[in-house]
């Protein structure tokens, strides 16, 4: 009896994912580096099956990220809608969830014209900086990061961040 408790306590400490947002923060940023990372952060976020907001819009994203990697111009479409999908459906149910607005905002930053996914910049930035100082110490540095190689922020937006 104790060698199968011991077996079972060692394949749900070993298989069960662990989803902490520093880890994914983390992830996600290096995602943006190779095509190898980004593989790794949607595999690593395909499996999250929750409904945790936050979570889900790194879900959405690593599914967005994962269609730059893709090949074929329809299955890349597809895939990008997808993770979109996904992302602003959680920023519909929470408007004020920065943390989601702020990967929304990244990914608007950093897509192709030819996506025409650029309509929500203005506002996501407006709204982080409203909703700045309400969040955690580990959000605002992780905002202030993001903020401070953003080509969107001006240098006064910046600044009031960093204060």
């Amino acid at each position: 009896m104790k060698l199968i408790s011991s077996i079972v306590f060692v394949i749900t400490f070993f298989c069960v994912q662990s989803y902490n947002l520093p880890d994914i923060r983390k992830m996600y940023v290096e995602s943006s580096v190779s095509k190898t990372n980004a593989m790794k952060f949607y595999d690593f976020m395909n499996n999250y099956s929750k409904n945790e907001e936050t979570l889900l819009a790194y879900k959405g994203a690593s599914i967005a990220l994962k269609a730059k990697h893709t090949t074929g111009i329809k299955q890349k479409k597809e895939e990008f809608i997808k993770g979109i999908t996904i992302l602003e459906s959680v920023i519909k149910s929470n408007s004020n969830n920065i943390e989601a607005r702020l990967i929304r905002l990244s990914i608007q930053e950093n897509t192709p014209k030819i996506l025409k996914y650029k309509e929500n910049i203005e506002t996501d930035k407006k709204q982080i900086i409203f909703l700045f100082n309400k969040q955690s110490v580990d959000l605002k540095e992780y905002i202030k990061d993001f903020v401070n190689q953003s080509k969107v922020f001006t240098e006064a937006e910046k600044q009031q961040l960093n204060k």
